[in-house]
């Protein structure tokens, strides 16, 4: 009986101290964090380019 409850103690700290998966999950949350930051900067970006390229437009137009 406890050459059982042995095995099964070192199976489940086995189980537990195998870290084959952590390092996926470590890199799918770091590119959602870079994806989540990259879309927050392009929108506040485009509404600026967009202002931009409406000056330039409208100074084009008036010099034609």
């Amino acid at each position: 009986m406890k050459e059982m409850m042995l095995k099964l103690y070192v199976n489940a700290q086995t189980l537990l101290a195998n870290e084959e998966g952590q390092d996926l999950v470590e890199y799918a949350l770091v590119v959602a964090l870079i994806a989540f930051g990259a879309i927050a900067g392009m929108s506040a970006l485009s509404t600026e380019l967009n202002t931009a390229f409406g000056t330039i437009s409208t100074k084009v137009s008036s010099a034609l």
